[in-house]
């Protein structure tokens, strides 16, 4: 149920048969004052302008022509030249009607479903996962949700990185060191002790440095002692990252995973391809592939390293071999690509390569949204107060127990097992809902003030409002799937709920084409709004007028479903009572 297409397709007609050349198209929008309309046409100006023509006479010749008359209640025209529709009510009753027995809330799948590869979260291997890989794991999974939802099938690409010199230290240093027998019963952490004892140990000592770098070249050449080791390691960090995605309900499994050494017996190929195609050059011992557009401080054009003078190659060769495996063997029609705002040059310059190499089929798109980082609130990277970086399992963990407190609070005859699942799921949602209500695209500060509040745009605030219509139903002793037909919306603020419900498809739509989650969180806040003035100034139950019960029974349902899907493409459960 998308008004706005159903309004484009409408005046798309009438600026046609006003004259208007059929390359126009209309700018629908939603009316920021509601005052002026429910939706206004707003592009009228442009191509007036663009045709040399008044926009005036333009609007009142759209008007003339457009047939909206089982739609809208009436059409008006303010200056400069905007057309104001106001939504017949009777039609917004019918179209909630329509939607109100289907699950998808009356969102139909792409007539045209594509094949998506969505590369996202992409931890490295023998660390645990911090807090900066939250934001990549669950944009990356609300967008894969999204995409399913239309129907596109998605490739999930967890692309780790289990491969490249920090594996020649580490190995390095396990063997250098006679750590090699404790990998029997290995964990994570140990690992990642290791592993900055052993980069300490590649920094100051230049005979260690020299040792790394033929461990590198021996991972390479599957040496088969090196190799069983490697494989150890892998294994002991995949098995604590699944359940990291499982507590975060991220859609993320062991299948999803292909990490840069899938991609190692094609980069020999690569490397030789590009060099006969006089892409790459030797330069300094190196294989290199000049960019035109790099220069340095003399003007001097610079490049990407593909292949190191010891022979040992580079993320840049692993992920061109990448992309071409994608574009060729997958045959995806779009790339995804989650990562934070630091890789957009490197993706760039990767991207160009490709394409001039002639791996990316020519109707293949390759989409970066890249996101900032979260800070603490001296605007600086979110860290412990040692200045190490928070442990994903050590922020989850610190957000059930202080939604723990909450709950009890709250309601104190709820059982320990209850209060343990109802704070989890809240927890967790809190987390998840607190980052991606923010702006993909800004740096944001981590407050837990902020993000357990029962008020505001929170995820504690969504549920709230949901379980409040559970309520209302359990209250009244009325099943969700036996009410019969009946919306009237009478009040003013009956139809700008009901108005609201319907938008819900497009804004999934703006945020299927930019990337943006939080266009989500913030329409579901503003929902959970409009639902706590109307479930405040208007009462529900026990009405002496049946009719009118009924109807506002079936908004509130309504706007359940909806705050319950929306929070589902948002990796985010929702739970019966607080």
């Amino acid at each position: 149920m998308n008004i706005q297409k159903i309004l484009s397709k409408h005046v798309k007609l009438a600026l046609i048969n006003s004259g208007i050349p059929q390359h126009y198209d209309p700018v629908i929008i939603q009316s920021l004052k509601k005052q002026k309309g429910d939706y206004q046409i707003n592009g009228i100006m442009k191509i007036a302008k663009n045709l040399t023509i008044s926009p005036m006479i333009l609007a009142k010749k759209v008007i003339a022509n457009i047939c909206l008359y089982n739609i809208c209640d009436h059409i008006e025209i303010s200056e400069p030249g905007f057309i104001n529709i106001y939504l017949k009510t009777t039609w917004i009753e019918k179209k909630l009607e329509e939607i109100i027995q289907c699950s998808r809330l009356g969102i139909y799948h792409s007539k045209n479903p594509k094949k998506i590869v969505i590369d996202y979260s992409s931890p490295n291997i023998a660390k645990e996962m911090h807090v900066g890989h939250l934001r990549s794991t669950i944009i990356g999974d609300t967008m894969v949700k999204i995409m399913e939802f239309y129907g596109h099938k998605v490739i999930r690409a967890n692309h780790i990185g289990d491969w490249g010199t920090q594996f020649g230290i580490l190995l390095a240093y396990l063997q250098n060191e006679k750590k090699i027998n404790t990998l029997k019963k290995i964990n994570l952490k140990a690992l990642e002790k290791y592993y900055k004892l052993s980069k300490k140990m590649y920094l100051d000592n230049e005979y260690f440095a020299e040792l790394s770098r033929k461990y590198v070249v021996k991972l390479q050449k599957k040496d088969k002692k090196i190799y069983l080791l490697w494989k150890r390691i892998v294994n002991v960090t995949i098995i604590e990252n699944e359940k990291i995605y499982k507590i975060l309900n991220t859609t993320l499994r062991n299948k999803d995973i292909k990490g840069e050494s899938a991609y190692h017996n094609m980069i020999p190929d690569i490397i030789q391809d590009l060099k006969k195609k006089k892409l790459a050059v030797e330069k300094n011992n190196s294989i290199v592939v000049l960019i035109d557009n790099m220069k340095n401080k003399k003007n001097h054009t610079m490049g990407v390293v593909i292949q190191k003078k010891d022979g040992a190659s580079l993320y840049a060769s692993i992920d061109l071999a990448c992309l071409k495996y994608r574009s060729n063997i997958l045959n995806a029609h779009k790339i995804f690509y989650y990562t934070d705002s630091r890789q957009v040059p490197y993706l760039r310059n990767i991207c160009e390569i490709a394409k001039k190499a002639g791996y990316i089929n020519d109707n293949i798109q390759i989409i970066h949204h890249y996101f900032g980082m979260i800070l603490s609130n001296n605007n600086k990277p979110f860290q412990t107060r040692s200045g190490n970086t928070i442990k994903l399992t050590d922020l989850i963990k610190e957000s059930i127990e202080r939604t723990k407190i909450i709950i009890k609070n709250k309601n104190p005859l709820l059982s320990e097992e209850e209060i343990q699942n109802k704070s989890a799921k809240i927890g967790i949602g809190a987390i998840k809902y607190a980052d991606l209500s923010k702006n993909r695209t800004s740096n944001y500060i981590f407050n837990w003030n902020q993000i357990l509040l029962l008020e505001g745009n929170t995820a504690l605030y969504i549920q709230y409002t949901y379980t409040r219509i559970l309520s209302i139903f359990r209250k009244g002793n009325i099943s969700m799937f036996k009410l019969p037909n009946g919306i009237n919306l009478k009040q003013k603020l009956e139809k700008k709920l009901g108005l609201k419900i319907l938008q819900f498809e497009e804004t999934i739509e703006q945020v299927k084409k930019s990337g943006y989650p939080h266009l989500i969180c913030q329409y579901l806040y503003e929902l959970s709004v409009l639902y706590s003035n109307f479930y405040q100034n208007y009462p529900i139950l026990f009405l002496s007028e049946s009719n009118v019960t009924l109807s506002r029974l079936k908004l509130s349902l309504l706007t359940a479903k909806t705050i319950k899907k929306g929070l589902y493409l948002l990796g985010i459960k929702t739970i019966r009572f607080l």
